[in-house]
C-alpha cells in the first residue's frame, strides 16, 4: 500500500521559506505600476530576508543617469534633501564605478569608500550593508538594491536576494514599457496636430472670473457719531442687539457740563439783578439810566450761555433715531474713551436690508459692469452657495489692512436668504467679460512682464 511521506521537523522552514517566495512571485507579478513594484521590492522583501533598512536606487531618466533614492523600506515619501540620502546617492555612485562590485551582489565595507565618505559610513550605517544590482537578462542595469542589518550575511541570504534580483527587474522592464506604450500608438505625424489642438483649446471661450474676499454689510445704516467732545462713560445697549426709537445708547461724564449748566443759572441770575438795579436806580439818577441797555444785553448774553449749557447737557445721553439692529465692536473699546465730534461710533441697521461688500486686489482686477454676476462662499455656511449681482464697483483702489490695494465691489444676493446675518465673511467669485482660455492662463505672467518691461 502507497503512504503519504510527512514532512519532517527540518523541512518546515524550507517549505515556509519557499511558500513566502512564491507568494512574493506572486506580488510582483501583479503589480500594475513601477511605483507599486518599488514599494514591493523594500518592504515586502523582508517577507525572505531579515534586515532593518533597504533602499532602492535607481535612474530617473537615461540608465547613465545617477543614480538617486527611489524608495526607502517603512518610508511613504524620501526626503531627497536628509542628510543620509544624500551621503547615500554619493556612495551609490562610487560604488558603481568600482569595477569588482558593480554588478555583482555583495557586501560592502567602510574600506570600499573613499576616506571623504567615511565619516557619513559611521554616522548612517548601523550594522552590515549588502550590495545588489537589478539586472536585466539583456543586461540592461536598471537600479540597485542596499541592505542594512544588525548581523552578518550569509550565502543563503546571497542566494535569495540574487534570485528575487531577477524577477524585480524583469517585472521592472515589462512595466516600463508598457507605460511607454501608449506613446507608441501615436503615429508620428499626429505629433504635427498637438500643437494645433493646444492652439484651438487656449482660444476657447471662456468668462473671466476672480477671486475675492467678501463681507456682509448693512444696507444704508444709520450712523451713530458723537454730537461733542467728551468721554464716554457708559454704553448702555450690548452690541448686536434691536433697539427702538428714543432707546439710550450711550452716555457722556457729565460733571464739567453739569457744573457749566449751574454757573451760568447763577450768572444769569446775577445780570437780572443788576439790570433791575440799573432801571430802579435810573428814576433817581439820569447818569445811571444810560447802563440800563447795557445790563440788558449783559443779561441776554448770559441767558445765551445758559440755553447752550442746557443744550450741551441735553446731548449727554445718546438716543436712538430709528429701531434696527446696533452694531459696533466692543463696549470695553468705548467705555472712558474720549471722543471727538462727528466721530463715528456705532451703526443702527435693518438686519434685512443687507449688501456684500468684496474687496477684489488690484493683482486680480478685472474689467466688471454693473450687473455681473458672482457667486459667494460664506464661512457659516461652508456647503452653500449664493448668487449675487454686482451693482457698484469704485473707480479707485484703497489700502486694506495688510497693506493690500484692492478695490471695493458692492453686490446684492439675487435671491435674498433670511439666514445670511450682517457681519458674515466668505469668499466671492465675481465674472467679468468673455475672453480666451490663453489670457486667463497667461494673466498674470503678461502683466508681471509688462511691469518688469516696462511697455
Amino acid at each position: 500500500m502507497a503512504t503519504t511521506a510527512e514532512p519532517t521537523a527540518q523541512q518546515f522552514p524550507t517549505l515556509i521559506h519557499l511558500a513566502a517566495l512564491t507568494h512574493l512571485e506572486g506580488q510582483i507579478r501583479a503589480a500594475k505600476t513601477i511605483q507599486e513594484l518599488q514599494f514591493l521590492s523594500v518592504n515586502e522583501t523582508r517577507r525572505l530576508i531579515p534586515y532593518d533598512q533597504a533602499f532602492l536606487l535607481g535612474s530617473p531618466g537615461q540608465a547613465t543617469d545617477a543614480y538617486c533614492v527611489l524608495n526607502a523600506s517603512s518610508v511613504a515619501v524620501v526626503d531627497r534633501d536628509a542628510p543620509m540620502i544624500v551621503w547615500l546617492e554619493q556612495a551609490v555612485q562610487v560604488l558603481r564605478r568600482a569595477e569588482n562590485i558593480s554588478e555583482q551582489p555583495t557586501p560592502v565595507t567602510e574600506e570600499l569608500l573613499p576616506d571623504s565618505l567615511g565619516s557619513g559610513w559611521r554616522e548612517f550605517v548601523k550594522g552590515h550593508v549588502f550590495w545588489c544590482p537589478l539586472q536585466h537578462p539583456d543586461e540592461t542595469m536598471l537600479g540597485t538594491w542596499w541592505f542594512e542589518r544588525d548581523f552578518a550575511w550569509q550565502e543563503n541570504d546571497v542566494a535569495i536576494v540574487h534570485r528575487l534580483a531577477g524577477s524585480y527587474a524583469y517585472a521592472w522592464k515589462a512595466l516600463s514599457k508598457k507605460e511607454q506604450g501608449w506613446s507608441r500608438k501615436i503615429k508620428k505625424p499626429a505629433w504635427w496636430f498637438l500643437p494645433i489642438v493646444a492652439l484651438g483649446a487656449l482660444c476657447l471661450p471662456i468668462r473671466i472670473s476672480a477671486v475675492a474676499p467678501v463681507k456682509v454689510m448693512a444696507k444704508d445704516p444709520v450712523v451713530v457719531s458723537a454730537p461733542m467732545d467728551g468721554v464716554i462713560a457708559d454704553v448702555l445697549v450690548p452690541p448686536n442687539q434691536m433697539v427702538q426709537p428714543g432707546a439710550s445708547l450711550f452716555r457722556y461724564e457729565d460733571i464739567n457740563l453739569r457744573n457749566q449748566f449751574r454757573v451760568a443759572e447763577k450768572q444769569l441770575a446775577v445780570a437780572h439783578a443788576e439790570h433791575s438795579q440799573a432801571v430802579q436806580a435810573g428814576f433817581s439818577n439820569p447818569q445811571r439810566k444810560a447802563d440800563v441797555p447795557l445790563k440788558e444785553v449783559e443779561a441776554n448774553l448770559r441767558q445765551t450761555e445758559l440755553d447752550y449749557a442746557k443744550e450741551m447737557l441735553d446731548q449727554v445721553e445718546v438716543r436712538a433715531s430709528k429701531p434696527g439692529l446696533l452694531l459696533y465692536s466692543d463696549k470695553s473699546d468705548w467705555v472712558g474713551r474720549p471722543v471727538t465730534v462727528g466721530e463715528r461710533i456705532m451703526e443702527i441697521a435693518d438686519p434685512k436690508q443687507i449688501e456684500l461688500r468684496i474687496d477684489l486686489p488690484v493683482a486680480d482686477a478685472i474689467v466688471l459692469k454693473e450687473g455681473a454676476d458672482a457667486v459667494v462662499f460664506l464661512n457659516a455656511l461652508p456647503l452653500e452657495s449664493f448668487a449675487a449681482i454686482v451693482i457698484h464697483t469704485s473707480y479707485h483702489a484703497e489700502v486694506l489692512p495688510g497693506d493690500i490695494l484692492a478695490y471695493r465691489v458692492t453686490a446684492r444676493l439675487a435671491q435674498p436668504d433670511p439666514r445670511v446675518r450682517i457681519g458674515w465673511q466668505g469668499t466671492a467669485k465675481v465674472y467679468g467679460e468673455q475672453g480666451p482660455l490663453g489670457y486667463l492662463l497667461l494673466r498674470r505672467p503678461l502683466t508681471a512682464i509688462r511691469q518688469w518691461v516696462g511697455w
